[in-house]
């Protein structure tokens, strides 16, 4: 009878799921002391990011920016 092996199956699902994390976290720290700095200069940063033009709030506004600027990564 012929013998059975399993090869260990890699998670590439998983993988990306930490290379997007990561990706979204750094844009996410990068592009909030951007508009960190533009808020306290009093200028429209919404203006800049596109998809934060609506947002009211800072967090909300940069995290509308940063999933656009990753969906062009795609």
């Amino acid at each position: 009878m012929a013998e059975i092996t399993t090869v260990p199956v890699s998670h590439p699902a998983v993988q990306d799921s930490k290379t997007f994390e990561a990706l979204f976290f750094v844009s996410f720290v990068l592009v909030f002391f951007i508009a960190l700095a533009a808020q306290v200069l009093f200028l429209k940063w919404r203006t800049w990011l596109p998809g934060a033009e609506g947002e009211k709030s800072l967090i909300k506004g940069v995290r509308s920016g940063v999933y656009t600027f990753l969906s062009h990564l795609n």
